[in-house]
């Protein structure tokens, strides 16, 4: 099958189980790239499957039956792409591994997206999504939203898969990019993608801090009023006015009728700082002054007054939003089991080669007579590699992005060998400037002046890439849409980053990280029964995002390299919302129990998937149903009878060794809805586990959280610590794999922040230099573009900033 996309002639065999290896193929077939799913047999579609494996064609191996693997041999050969997300080592047993596929095909890209990486002392551990959240602290509530009492110790579990949808976001962009290298080279690669380090880009410029300050505690966003608020109708708002000045609080209170607040100092930013008190009050009155209107209207005002604020949805309201239809977030398939099935659509849209997410799943096997045919075909030539280097070396962006997620994604490029200046707003602190910064080239430059803009252009004129996140309107205003580049560029690769997708009637409503969580039903989910809250203690959507918009600009550039062509990519917070979800899609889960567990004080979806407190500490249990008796018998419970004394049947195998299940249940790298919790239904295990959670925390508690670990471990169970962020980045093991990385800052000493998340063996990225200060780059900038000898006339006239320059470290 292939399409209008921009990979329209690329063919991948997806060997990926659960959700990253999936969903990363997904977003290639989205694409136009031919994906070929192989099933065990056996596999019942069930949960996300419709979403996951839409757009692609299927058929059933079973990888241990020789003439079935033969047929997954020549699929292999004659693919460009092939991913699958087993432990190290499960693809090497079964004769497809990296060694055997390079030698078959010296041009396939190979991308595995495992649990823990072949180098990690880990590697054997099954890296359920609850351990690999675990051992990277993402079960935090987030600053500003812990409930009243809360034991500060306590970890949380959520089942949104943040580390399985990095993986995918990341081994996507690798894989174009890698595409794109190889158009030049005919060379293939190893891409290696661990959901452990997927966690990583997640983290972000969390994981950052100067040695000599080191790593500030978390504290809620409060600025200028930010918050969620309680409406008049009962509903909530997140309202979030953040930025270097108080504008948009002020445009807010102007449209409420409130504008004489301002006289209490309450658009006084320098004067709320130093008198706290101001900002309480603030807060009070702005609760006040919400529950006087519904949620809905609060909405609609601040959307006329162009400020950033949104409604509390759930994730089934917004897929039935007018604006996600309208754009292309969500698409309505008819599915072969559910029938008309909305679920998100393409994470990013292009405008030249658009996404493709138009033809409803095949069931397993479906497809297998059309394969087979083709597979009888002449064989595919082979391809003769030729040279080398970084997919993106000679490619020049021009990056005017700001805060985390357009940025990081200029950073991506940057590790992918593209030349990037970095654009800022002079007189203006620079967040989070040390880490998504880093490689970069650093100007302070007014894009909204006559001389500004007159430098501006000479930038564009040599770039490849152009990436922004200016409202559509405010972009057109500054005379930088798209039409206006297009016209001067018309090969450029225009990459736009916005709250909400382009096309529907949010276009151009301002919103951050909060807002996309609070439209797409995240800050729900994350609040559970009680108050909605924001997610997590990562940035999911901002860095989502940014990952997201570095593939937009990927298939890009792949286009721009295989026909000359350029166009507009775009990508949005909202967008990334939906997928950071979608393994609960098209239909929400709902009746089955802990399956969508949510809320602060959920610990886990079963009593084998979820934290335990030990004497010391807390630690994540990730097991399998068939894994109970291990579990009983290692807590010293009655293996032939369940906490109550009742007798048990045995445990469902799980399926570990059967024909075409070569993984095993262990081998997954996710906790998942049918391996990690069973059948529901059929398993007397399943139904007679009711006490033993209670059974498991009491026998957890007798030793401390390591010695279990071990235990668990050496039982061929999954498990791991609970990890705080500090201890994470200063953790030798994340050092080795580079993962956390110490590097000399010209204005803050010793830095400690994330390394890379992705790994390519024969074309491996590279980690950019320290950023400098904000705008420390800006003559050497003006040199190269012809304008060194104009730059102090340039910075008289404050077009440019050269001098007394803003920190590019918070509070150093």
């Amino acid at each position: 099958m292939t399409g209008a996309g921009a990979l329209s002639g690329v063919r991948v065999v997806d060997f990926g189980h659960y959700v990253a290896g999936p969903l990363a193929a997904l977003m290639l077939a989205d694409q136009g790239a031919d994906v070929i799913h192989v099933d065990r047999p056996g596999a019942v579609p069930a949960g996300a499957d419709a979403f996951l494996n839409r757009n692609k064609r299927r058929i059933t191996l079973d990888l241990k039956d020789s003439a079935d693997l033969d047929v997954a041999r020549e699929l292999v050969r004659r693919a460009d792409v092939l991913i699958e997300n087993f432990r190290p080592g499960v693809m090497d047993r079964l004769g497809l591994g990296w060694a055997w596929s390079r030698e078959a095909s010296p041009g396939l890209l190979y991308c595995s997206l495992p649990g823990f990486a072949a180098a990690d002392p880990r590697a054997g551990v099954p890296g359920w999504e609850g351990v690999i959240a675990a051992a990277t602290g993402n079960c935090r509530i987030r600053a500003g939203y812990v409930p009243a009492g809360w034991d500060p110790t306590r970890p949380t579990y959520s089942a949104i898969p943040v580390a399985s949808n990095f993986a995918a976001f990341c081994g996507a962009f690798a894989i174009v990019a890698g595409l794109t290298s190889r158009h030049r080279t005919g060379r293939g690669d190893r891409i290696e993608v661990p959901l452990y380090h997927a966690m990583f880009e997640a983290i972000g410029g969390s994981g950052a801090y100067p040695v000599a300050r080191g790593l500030q505690p978390e504290r809620a966003i409060r600025a200028n009023g930010s918050g969620t608020y309680r409406c008049a109708d009962g509903r909530h708002v997140q309202f979030n006015p953040i930025g270097a000045t108080t504008r948009f609080l002020t445009w807010f209170l102007d449209a409420a009728g409130v504008a004489e607040w301002a006289g209490d100092g309450l658009t006084d930013r320098p004067r709320m700082d130093r008198e706290p008190h101001l900002r309480d009050l603030l807060e009070k009155r702005l609760t006040a002054l919400f529950l006087t209107r519904p949620a809905l209207e609060w909405e609609e005002l601040a959307d006329a007054a162009g400020v950033p604020l949104a409604m509390v949805r759930t994730t089934a309201e917004w897929l039935e939003s007018a604006h996600a239809r309208a754009t292309g977030e969500v698409v309505v398939l008819d599915d072969p089991l559910l029938g008309p099935a909305a679920m998100p659509g393409s994470p990013v849209s292009l405008s030249r080669t658009p996404a493709v997410p138009g033809r409803a799943r095949s069931l397993p096997g479906g497809d297998r007579a059309e394969i087979l045919a083709e597979l009888a075909g002449p064989p595919v030539p082979v391809r003769h590699p030729r040279g080398g280097g970084l997919p993106y070396e000679g490619r020049k962006v021009v990056d005017l992005t700001q805060i985390l997620a357009g940025p990081s994604a200029g950073r991506i490029l940057a590790e992918f060998g593209a030349d990037v200046v970095k654009i800022n707003v002079p007189q203006r602190w620079v967040g989070a400037h040390g880490f998504v910064n880093r490689g970069k080239r650093t100007m302070l430059l007014d894009v909204k002046s006559s001389r500004g803009q007159e430098v501006l252009w000479r930038l564009i004129d040599e770039a490849d890439v152009l990436t922004h996140n200016f409202p559509g309107r405010t972009a057109d205003g500054y005379g930088l849409g798209y039409q206006h580049v297009r016209a001067r560029r018309p090969d450029i690769v225009y990459v736009s980053v916005g709250c909400f997708a382009r096309g529907g009637p949010w276009s151009d409503r301002r919103g951050y990280e909060t807002q996309g969580q609070a439209a797409t039903g995240i800050m729900a989910r994350a609040g559970g029964e009680g108050p909605p809250a924001v997610f997590g203690p990562y940035n999911v959507l901002d860095y989502g995002t940014g990952t997201m918009a570095a593939f937009a600009a990927a298939l890009g550039l792949y286009h721009l390299e295989t026909t000359g062509q350029g166009q507009h990519a775009h990508t949005s917070l909202t967008q990334t919302g939906l997928y950071q979800q979608a393994w609960q899609l098209p239909r929400p889960l709902s009746g089955l129990g802990g399956l969508d567990a949510r809320g602060p004080a959920a610990l886990g979806p079963s009593p084998w998937q979820r934290y335990y407190q030990a004497a010391d500490g807390w630690f994540f249990l990730g097991a399998t149903e068939a894994q109970l008796p291990v579990l009983r018998r290692l807590a010293g419970l009655n293996p032939g009878e369940d906490s109550g004394g009742n007798s048990v049947a045995p445990a469902a195998p799980g399926n570990p060794t059967a024909p075409g299940s070569p993984e095993g249940s262990g081998d997954h790298e996710g906790s998942g809805i049918h391996e990690a919790l069973g059948n529901r239904e059929g398993s007397a295990d399943a139904e007679n586990s009711g006490d033993l959670g209670p059974a498991l925390a009491a026998a957890f508690r007798a030793d401390g959280a390591a010695v279990w670990v071990e235990r668990l471990i050496a039982a061929g169970v999954g498990a791991h610590p609970v990890t705080s962020l500090g201890d994470l980045m200063t953790d030798p093991r994340a050092r080795a794999l580079g993962l956390t990385v110490q590097q000399v800052s010209e204005e803050a000493g010793d830095v400690v922040m994330p390394g890379l998340a992705i790994t390519a063996e024969g074309n491996p990225p590279r980690l950019g230099e320290p950023v400098r200060r904000p705008g420390a780059d800006g003559r050497e900038v003006l040199d190269r573009i012809g304008l060194g000898d104009a730059a102090d006339t340039l910075a008289r006239g404050w077009a440019v900033q050269l001098d007394a320059l803003p920190p590019g470290w918070n509070n150093f």
